[in-house]
């Protein structure tokens, strides 16, 4: 038997998967890792943590597979996108935490970026709208803020890097500094049309070219790891932003199929085919992947990001301390047949698709005392997933010009079957969930494993998508409606809360 290795390093925790031919999964390790809250607003992570968590469950994840390094025929990375690490080239250390996409300091950057007019030029190259979610405004903050960098950077003894290019540095034994267009996409430095770093946004932000990675296709074989790391030089065959992956990993290579990922936050991606489509709705355009197999075959995608999913559920558990596990909150919620009227806004780290207000804050509006318990809050978190990710797809829509026929679903949340079936009436179209949920991390390991042989091309991939359930929508359309402009009341009421 031979094996593809994906790295899946995630937000909030490290795992790796171990596939076989048929995609099942073989044998998993995860290893959650520290979150760092230096101020309010501020979210970061240790670098070298995230590496030592993501080599340490790679390893247990083959050894729990039975098979040895010579049984691994490729390794495909996927990874939390926007995330910034800045690095020695020398040393291999990091100069500072990696500021985590999550964070909002540089929203008062994105701000004047804004007021000088900014926005339409770089949506236009980059796909992007001017957030602090984005990575550009992250590294010229550590440019800037951190003592000696700048000059550092400019002598070229730097390297910035998402997470993909900080696993690779590390797994190649600093010989590699690469990144892939999805994850290069979504920097804000990146061109969609010349598929390149773009030298008007570079000096826009004062970001010097010396320290950005090669872009190499999404699949292909750019690296062989160490030896030493695995017992046998693996190839890295395989990359893609966490997104992005999902998406491949979903079959979803026809124009207008759409997979929705419920992770710490809820990644809404629709592919749109072989040329970008350019956003009237506040939506992202994005690189899905480039490839497979070395051909250079570009798939964009229009994307809608929610920020708080997961997330949501893990502030009930341990900020209220209304469940003890996530697992609790489906049966928490199923308590009450609906929330009373209670509509939580979960904008603790601001609003994303389509409102893209940073200064947004978390709020929790309708309370009575005689209506509202444990139960009808854990409705309204799971509503308030459901909700945002209706929004989206309703931009999305009408962007694309392509109706949503059904969504595919994937991540820890998708599960849930209370908020599965919720997502489906909310949107008032089906929602299907693969017997493979783990579809980010068999998105990477099918970019390797094209790369490599191992699987022939997109038809055996989606020969090998199977469902597992169907959840049809259940609520009349008048009352999705009302449910609808309802929550954007609410949502109107956690705008601007934070603004100085």
């Amino acid at each position: 038997m031979k094996y593809v290795l994906a790295l899946d390093q995630g937000t909030t925790s490290s795992r790796a998967i171990v596939f076989d031919q048929e995609a099942r999964v073989v044998s998993v390790a995860q290893r959650e890792f520290r979150q760092v809250f230096p101020q309010p607003g501020w979210v970061e992570h240790d670098a070298r943590e995230i590496w030592a968590t993501q080599h340490s469950v790679a390893l247990e994840a083959m050894e729990r597979s039975g098979a040895s390094a010579g049984d691994f025929v490729a390794l495909g990375i996927t990874n939390q996108r926007e995330t910034t690490v800045l690095w020695d080239r020398a040393t291999g250390l990091p100069v500072a935490n990696a500021i985590v996409w999550q964070d909002r300091r540089t929203a008062p950057r994105c701000d004047a970026l804004r007021a000088q007019g900014r926005s339409a030029r770089i949506q236009q190259k980059t796909g992007l709208v001017i957030d602090a979610y984005f990575s550009g405004t992250k590294l010229e903050w550590l440019l800037d803020k951190v003592p000696g960098v700048r000059a550092r950077a400019e002598a070229g003894d730097l390297a910035f890097g998402t997470i993909d290019s900080w696993l690779v540095w590390n797994l190649t034994g600093g010989r590699v500094h690469a990144t892939d267009p999805s994850n290069a996409s979504r920097t804000m430095l990146f061109n969609l049309h010349t598929q390149d770093w773009d030298e008007e946004l570079l000096a826009l932000l004062n970001v010097p070219r010396a320290v950005l990675p090669d872009v190499v296709p999404s699949s292909g074989v750019i690296a062989e790891t160490e030896s030493s790391l695995f017992g046998a030089a693996l190839p890295i065959a395989g990359m893609a932003g966490d997104q992005q992956a999902a998406t491949f990993g979903q079959a979803c290579f026809a124009p207008g199929m759409a997979k929705n990922t419920y992770g710490t936050g809820c990644f809404m991606l629709m592919n749109t085919g072989a040329q970008p489509v350019a956003s009237r709705k506040r939506l992202l355009t994005t690189v899905g992947w480039q490839g497979p197999a070395g051909a250079h075959r570009t798939a964009y995608c229009l994307e809608g990001s929610v920020f708080m999913a997961g997330a949501t559920v893990q502030w009930l558990r341990d900020g209220l301390q209304v469940i003890q596990s996530a697992a609790e909150v489906e049966s928490l919620a199923a308590q009450v047949d609906d929330t009373g009227d209670v509509y939580l806004v979960p904008a603790f780290a601001g609003l994303g698709t389509p409102d893209w207000d940073g200064y947004a804050r978390g709020t929790l509006v309708g309370m009575t005392r005689g209506t509202t318990t444990r139960a009808h809050i854990a409705r309204a978190a799971l509503e308030a997933i459901a909700l945002q990710s209706a929004d989206v797809f309703g931009a999305m829509a009408k962007d694309a010009r392509i109706p949503l026929r059904e969504l595919r679903v994937d991540g820890g949340a998708s599960r849930n079957n209370l908020l599965m079936q919720m997502q489906a009436d909310f949107l008032g179209v089906p929602v299907v969930r693969p017997q493979v949920t783990e579809t980010t991390a068999l998105g990477a390991a099918y970019l390797a494993g094209l790369a490599t042989g191992f699987w022939s091309g997109a038809d055996q991939i989606s020969s090998q998508w199977q469902a597992d359930r169907r959840f049809e929508p259940r609520l009349p359309e008048g009352e999705r409606v009302a449910k609808l402009a309802r929550w954007r009341e609410a949502v109107e009421r956690a705008k601007g809360w934070a603004r100085p």
